[in-house]
C-alpha cells in the first residue's frame, strides 16, 4: 500500500482542509482499514512463528525416536529455540526504538527461514538443536516486533478489538501446526524434515506483504548499542538453564559442576545489572520497573510462561508416546485447547475495547489457567480422552484471557519512547519463563519417569528380563525395546505426565497474585506515535 493510496485519515491528526498533509501512518492515526492492511503482514508473521513451535512439538517424538535422542536432547530442540528466541528479545525490542520496526521485522523473517531450512538439513540431534537456536534468533524478533508495530499503530482502548485477530491466528497456527506436522510426519515420501519447511512460503509472503503494506515513521537519531549487555544478559541466562537441564543427570546436583554454572550464571546476571545502570542505550531499561504494572505484569508472565510453555512441550510426548496415537491425531486432540483460546481472546478483546476494563479479565484467565493446570494433574495413562479434551479447554480458555491481555497493560502504562522496550521485557520474560519451564519440567519429567520404570522393573519380573536382554530402557530405545519394556515405558510417561501439570499449577498461582495487585488504569486513546509526538 503506498502512501498516495491512503484515504485522508481520521481523527485530530487529519490535515486540514486544502492542504496536502503526510499519510496517515506518518501522523500515527490510521484508519481501520489501514489498520487490517499493515496487520496482514505482521499476522502472517506471527502465523510462521507460532506454526514452527507447533509443528515441531508434535514431530518431536518421532524426530528423536529415529535420530536415536534421549530425553535431554528431546528438551534441548525445544529449550535452544526458546533460548536464543529469550536472549534475543530485549534486543529486537530496544532496536525497535532505535531504527525501522519494518526492516527489523524483515531481517527477523529472514533469519528464521535460514534456521528452518538448515534445520531441515540436520543429520543429528546435536546439529538439530544449534540451528534451532537460529530458528529462535528470528522467532524472537517476530513475536516482540509484531507487538512493538501494533502498540505504534493503535491505541490501547482500540488494541482490544484487534487481539481477537491476533487470538485467531494463534489459534489457526496452533490448530494447523500439529495438524500439518502430523500428516507430513505420517506421510512417507515427506517425513519428519519436512515439517521444518513447511512455514518457509508463509514467511517468504509475509515479507512482501510487510514490504507493500507496513509503513510506521522511522526513528532516526545517534545511537550506542548495548552490545556488552546482551553479551552478559545471554551468557547468564544460557548459563543457568544449562545448569538446570545438566544438573541430575550428566552431573550431581551437589557438586562442582553445579558450582561453575551458578556462579557463572550469577555473575553475569549482575554484571548484566551493573552495565544496564551505565548505559547510555540499555537493552532493558531498569527505569521500567519503577512502574508497578510493569513489575507485576512481567511477574505474571514468567510464572504463565514457565506453566503454559513448559507443559504444553510435553502434551504431544504424552498422547504419542504414552496414549499411541499418531501426531495427527495427537494435533487433533488439542483442538479443545484451542478453541478455548480462540473464543476467550476474541470476546475478552471485543469486551475490553467496549467497555475500557480490562483487569477483571486477567483475574478471571489466571484463575482458569490455575484450574486448568491442576484438572491435568490428575491424568495418567488411562485417562479417557473427552475428560483431557474437557480439561484442555479449561486451560485454553484461561490462557487466551491472559497472556495478550499482559502487553496490553504493559503498553497501556509505559512511556511511548520505552514502548519497544518494555514490550519486549514482557516477551522476553514469558519466554524465559518458558524456557525455565521446559528445562526443569523435562528434568522433572525424566526424574518421575525413571523412578517409575525402575519400580515398574522391581515389580515385572518379565519386564526385568527383557530390559537386561536389550541393555537399557529409556526413550532413545523406544524404538527397539522388546514388547514387555515398551509397554512399560509408555506406561511410565502417562502416569509421570501429571507430576508436570501440579507443578505447572503450583507455579501459575504466582501470576494469579501478581495480578491481583495491578492497579488498573484506563485505557488510552491515542496511538504510540501520537505519544511520541506529544512527548507522552
Amino acid at each position: 500500500m503506498s502512501s498516495s493510496t491512503l484515504g485522508r485519515p481520521a481523527g485530530p491528526a487529519a490535515a486540514p482542509a486544502g492542504e496536502t498533509g503526510p499519510p496517515a501512518e506518518q501522523q500515527g492515526r490510521m484508519t481501520h482499514r489501514q489498520v487490517l492492511e499493515a496487520l496482514s503482514g505482521m499476522l502472517l508473521a506471527m502465523f510462521v512463528a507460532f506454526l514452527s513451535s507447533t509443528v515441531v512439538s508434535n514431530a518431536l517424538p518421532t524426530i528423536i525416536t529415529e535420530l536415536r535422542g534421549t530425553q535431554g536432547q528431546y528438551t534441548w530442540v525445544v529449550t535452544a529455540t526458546l533460548l536464543a528466541s529469550t536472549a534475543s528479545t530485549p534486543i529486537w525490542g530496544k532496536l525497535a526504538d532505535l531504527f525501522s520496526k519494518k526492516l527489523l521485522l524483515q531481517i527477523s523473517i529472514v533469519v528464521f527461514i535460514a534456521g528452518s531450512m538448515l534445520a531441515g538439513l540436520a543429520q543429528s540431534v546435536d546439529t538439530l538443536i544449534a540451528w534451532r537456536a537460529l530458528q529462535g534468533l528470528g522467532l524472537g524478533g517476530v513475536q516482540a516486533l509484531v507487538q512493538i508495530a501494533m502498540a505504534a499503530m493503535i491505541s490501547p482502548r482500540e488494541r482490544g478489538r484487534y487481539s481477537g485477530l491476533i487470538g485467531a491466528v494463534i489459534a489457526v497456527a496452533t490448530v494447523g501446526g500439529p495438524l500439518i506436522g502430523g500428516l507430513l510426519v505420517d506421510t512417507s515420501w515427506l517425513g519428519w524434515r519436512s515439517v521444518f519447511y513447511v512455514g518457509v512460503p508463509f514467511a517468504a509472503v509475509a515479507l512482501v506483504l510487510l514490504q507493500r503494506t507496513l509503513h510506521l515513521p522511522v526513528t532516526r537519531r545517534d545511537v550506542r548499542i548495548d552490545y556488552l549487555g546482551a553479551a552478559f544478559l545471554t551468557a547468564g541466562v544460557s548459563a543457568l538453564l544449562i545448569w538446570v537441564t545438566l544438573a541430575g543427570g550428566t552431573f550431581p546436583w551437589w557438586s562442582v559442576e553445579t558450582a561453575l554454572f551458578l556462579a557463572g550464571g550469577l555473575l553475569a546476571i549482575a554484571a548484566f545489572v551493573v552495565t544496564e545502570l551505565r548505559a547510555a542505550e540499555p537493552i532493558v531499561p531498569l527505569r521500567l520497573f519503577r512502574d508497578r504494572t510493569t513489575t507485576l505484569a512481567i511477574m505474571a508472565s514468567v510464572a504463565i510462561g514457565v506453566a503454559m510453555f513448559g507443559s504444553s512441550v510435553f502434551l504431544g510426548q504424552y498422547l504419542q508416546i504414552s496414549r499411541g496415537y499418531s501426531p495427527t491425531a495427537a494435533g487433533l486432540l488439542t483442538v479443545p485447547m484451542v478453541g478455548g483460546l480462540l473464543l476467550s481472546s476474541t470476546v475478552s478483546g471485543i469486551l475490553i475495547t467496549r467497555t475500557g476494563r480490562w483487569k477483571r479479565y486477567l483475574v478471571a484467565g489466571s484463575l482458569l489457567v490455575v484450574v486448568g493446570f491442576g484438572l491435568l494433574a490428575t491424568i495418567d495413562h488411562e485417562t479417557d480422552m473427552v475428560v483431557l479434551g474437557v480439561f484442555l479447554f479449561v486451560l485454553g480458555v484461561g490462557i487466551g484471557m491472559t497472556m495478550q491481555n499482559l502487553v496490553l497493560a504493559v503498553q497501556n502504562t509505559v512511556a511511548a519512547r520505552d514502548l519497544g522496550a518494555a514490550s519486549s521485557a514482557v516477551a522476553f520474560f514469558r519466554s524465559l519463563g518458558g524456557t525455565i519451564g521446559v528445562s526443569v519440567l523435562g528434568a522433572v519429567l525424566s526424574t518421575r519417569v525413571g523412578d517409575l520404570i525402575a519400580q515398574g522393573l522391581a515389580s515385572t519380573p518379565g519386564a526385568a528380563a527383557a530390559a537386561q536382554g536389550s541393555g537399557s530402557v529409556g526413550l532413545a530405545d523406544l524404538a527397539d525395546a522388546p514388547p514387555a519394556v515398551r509397554t512399560l515405558i509408555q506406561v511410565s510417561y502417562g502416569d509421570a505426565t501429571g507430576r508436570i501439570f501440579l507443578v505447572s499449577a503450583i507455579v501459575a498461582v504466582v501470576a494469579v497474585a501478581a495480578i491481583g495487585f495491578i492497579r488498573e488504569v484506563a485505557l488510552r486513546t491515542e496511538s504510540g506515535d501520537e505519544r511520541l509526538r506529544a512527548g507522552r
